[in-house]
């Protein structure tokens, strides 16, 4: 499994999300992107998290720096899990789990660890926070900080 350090130039990637779009990394030259890796819609934490996000989605607009969610669920989860709890995060799936593999977050018996990337407008690895366990996750608090430290 690969272990993505700060500084690394981040490994590109092509995932169908909701809102019946495909999404890559290279779509975000002039801002960057944040990455929330989850281990799955409907699911406590999960759902916790991503609602959070919803709630202080003003303050995550205001960061200037997309996000998206990535898990290995279909899309069709996705759009049920996002409309559900009115999300406004997009979600993208990644069912063979390439993507999680190539950022390092597929822990043992193939579950995906709660993950965040932020990658700057270059596409190199700027912060990264890997959960071991996945019972918490980054608050909007800590998405803050990680971006102000990029100016």
């Amino acid at each position: 499994m690969a272990k993505l350090r700060v500084g690394d130039k981040a490994p590109e990637f092509e995932l169908q999300g909701t809102g019946e779009k495909t999404y890559r990394l290279s779509d975000f030259p002039e801002t960057g992107v944040i990455l929330a890796f989850y281990p799955g819609d409907f699911t406590p934490v999960c759902t916790r998290q991503f609602c959070s996000y919803r709630d202080d989605g003003d303050r995550i607009e205001s960061l200037g720096v997309p996000m998206l969610g990535i898990s290995p669920q279909t899309v069709d989860s996705h759009e049920r899990f996002a409309d559900q709890h009115g999300l406004s995060v997009p979600l993208l799936s990644d069912p063979g789990k390439k993507v999680a593999r190539a950022y390092g977050v597929v822990g043992p018996g193939g579950f995906i660890r709660r993950a965040i990337f932020l990658i700057d407008k270059e596409g190199i690895l700027r912060y990264r926070h890997v959960a071991l366990f996945g019972l918490r996750y980054q608050e909007v608090g800590d998405l803050e900080r990680a971006v102000s430290a990029l100016h």
